[in-house]
């Protein structure tokens, strides 16, 4: 395993190395980082940005908006927010898994007399309280996985600048209940700085891979990032992105995540249809949105478009089905 050393607040950058690293570094098995932004909301992979946020909020303060490569939904970070990043080979099976990721998080805070627990279906939690949302990405055998952890967020500044849906979304066994939150640093026993946790938990990873070496970037590898960055990161285009023309608009939320369908139907038939949400999945979406243009705005119709799909690659724990009634009911 190796870890890399990053002390870069810039977000468009970080999250830039962090697919270089996933996609580029192919050599190492295992990869560790650790990172802080500044003030940001970093939206999933499928995610509508401009529902997730809010923008005058955004726009006023400041706050950098990026859209990372893998689902889930949107999360906020500031300086007082560590991030963590695990990279590994591993079976395609293992995609999703996201309680082993989570091990070295629960370990750190054992050892601060702080028991955590993972629950749900990609959150960490003390106490009932959830301080940690984690994603992942996975692609030809290699799993990126990454944990938001709020150590000593400013709370109401992440309440006002997520933007939550007003739509009401029709349930599947999920209820709409905001999760109570707190910062790690009110649950600790003797208080400490992030900075000092950031370490703590890069102890950890030391001491269980003993065999863990420092990996340095070199300055070539630095200017590719920074070309990522510019190129895609911190790009209008990737972190917005067009809204599409609609006439339908469909939301369902899944045990497995929210599923919402933009779609132009004309003479009953699908000429248009973009799906967003914060499921994860293996494969691009795009891929379902193309099966389906053309196709009766019918659910059988649906049903026989997404057939010849694993639709399991597209959206993790939903199935073609769920999908069909996403679409059209």
């Amino acid at each position: 395993m190796k870890y890399i050393i990053n002390n870069s607040n810039d977000t468009a950058f970080n999250i830039a190395l962090e697919e270089y690293a996933f996609k580029h570094l192919l050599d190492e098995d295992q990869i560790f980082l650790l990172w802080i932004n500044k003030p940001s909301i970093i939206v999933g992979r499928h995610q509508n940005t401009v529902q997730e946020i809010n923008r005058d909020y955004v726009r006023e303060h400041g706050i950098e908006v990026v859209r990372r490569i893998s689902g889930g939904g949107a999360v906020y970070h500031d300086f007082n927010n560590l991030n963590y990043t695990i990279i590994s080979k591993e079976d395609e099976n293992k995609a999703f898994d996201f309680k082993s990721f989570s091990t070295p998080v629960i370990k750190t805070l054992e050892e601060l007399d702080v028991k955590a627990e993972f629950t749900g279906r990609n959150d960490l939690e003390i106490d009932g309280k959830k301080f940690c949302g984690n994603a992942q990405a996975y692609i030809n055998g290699r799993i990126m996985h990454h944990g938001c952890l709020l150590f000593d967020v400013d709370l109401p500044v992440l309440a006002q600048a997520l933007q939550v849906s007003k739509d009401k979304f029709e349930s599947k066994g999920v209820q709409s209940v905001r999760a109570r939150v707190t910062n790690i640093v009110d649950e600790l026993p003797e208080k400490i700085t992030v900075e000092e946790f950031k370490n703590l938990l890069l102890g950890y990873m030391k001491k269980e891979y003993p065999e863990m070496t420092e990996y340095v970037l070199s300055d070539q590898e630095l200017a590719e990032i920074r070309q990522i960055r510019d190129s895609k990161f911190a790009n209008w285009d990737w972190n917005y992105g067009k809204s599409p023309e609609y006439n339908v608009r469909r939301g369902t939320k899944f045990t497995s995540g929210k599923v919402e369908v933009f779609a132009n139907v004309v003479e009953s038939k699908i000429q248009d249809i973009k799906i967003y949400g914060d499921f994860f999945g293996i494969e691009d979406v795009a891929a379902v949105e193309a099966a389906l243009r053309g196709v009766k705005y019918e659910r059988e119709d649906i049903l026989q478009a997404l057939s010849s799909l694993d639709i399991s690659r597209y959206f993790a724990g939903i199935s073609k089905e769920e999908i069909a009634e996403a679409v059209v009911g």
